[in-house]
């Protein structure tokens, strides 16, 4: 399997003879790096052992929750009620409603590792146009 990122890419499979001469095959036509083993991709903190790969986005994590400004650590086990209801004329409107924007796009990439999250950030992802102060409170 190959992928391919602007200039960034990444090989893996099981056929390392072939993995070896695509790479040897690619050196010959483009300039190119072999940084070995993968550790870290888009975001994407990789490990892997005999028994698959691992993925996780704790920096990611870590720097949603430090650009959000939370500070307290409130854990909860879910992190949306699955019957709340939210509309889109509740609250006033965001002065400036990048910092929501930014943020939800954050979220929607953390499902990647995070799909226990898929349903809140489906949910606050529907305000994109308009959040109000409701829907930005929900986030945090």
């Amino acid at each position: 399997m190959l992928l391919l990122y602007m200039d960034n890419m990444v090989i893996i499979g099981g056929d390392y003879i072939g993995i070896s001469k695509l790479k040897q095959y690619l050196s010959q036509q483009y300039e190119m790096k072999d940084l070995r083993q993968l550790s870290y991709f888009l975001g994407l903190e990789i490990d892997s052992n005999p028994s698959g790969y691992y993925l996780s986005q704790a920096k990611h994590a870590t720097n949603l929750i430090s650009r959000a400004r939370l500070t307290d650590n409130r854990i909860t086990t879910t992190p949306i009620e699955t019957n709340a209801k939210f509309d889109a004329r509740n609250g006033a409107p965001l002065s400036n409603p990048t910092l929501y924007r930014q943020l939800v796009g954050n979220l929607i990439y953390l499902t990647v590792t995070r799909p226990d999250i898929t349903y809140a950030v489906h949910i606050v992802s529907q305000y994109m146009i308009a959040p109000r102060t409701t829907h930005f409170a929900t986030i945090l």
